[in-house]
């Protein structure tokens, strides 16, 4: 797990969101291309050369928070540790640029993994392109 380091990585992580998000799940491309890409920091996972997973975070826009959001693993590596760790790596990213907690959408069905992260849900379900969320925030020590 590591930042992306070249722009071939954010492309990758880029098709990577547009095949789970548009083609899976059936978001539009306007959704997931929401414009604040080029402000985030994207982190990637890779096996094998292979980029299998990926995450963005953007700082604020109060302090010390970041938002973590378009979190995608490939069908063939879910249930591996993907997921878990790439929050791990979201944590040492977040507290490194000052934040103090992380914030973020998580799908109802991709919950489990956040739990296990130690976010905790706040408020009620809602629909986000159709698709079951709750907010989470996770306290960094």
């Amino acid at each position: 797990m590591c930042q992306a380091r070249t722009q071939d990585e954010i492309e990758a992580a880029l098709r990577l969101r547009y095949a789970v998000f548009c083609e899976e799940q059936g978001v539009t491309p306007e959704a997931d291309q929401d414009g604040r890409d080029p402000m985030a920091v994207h982190l990637v996972a890779t096996e094998e050369g292979r980029l299998v997973g990926t995450c963005r975070l953007l700082m604020g826009p109060g302090p010390g928070v970041a938002h973590l959001g378009r979190m995608v693993v490939s069908a063939d590596r879910r249930g591996h540790g993907v997921g878990s760790a790439l929050l791990g790596e979201a944590d040492r990213v977040a507290r490194g640029a000052g934040a103090r907690a992380i914030r973020l959408n998580a799908q109802i069905r991709s919950r489990s993994v956040y739990d296990r992260a130690g976010y905790l849900a706040e408020g009620e379900v809602f629909l986000e392109e159709g698709i079951e969320h709750v907010a989470m925030e996770k306290r960094l020590a």
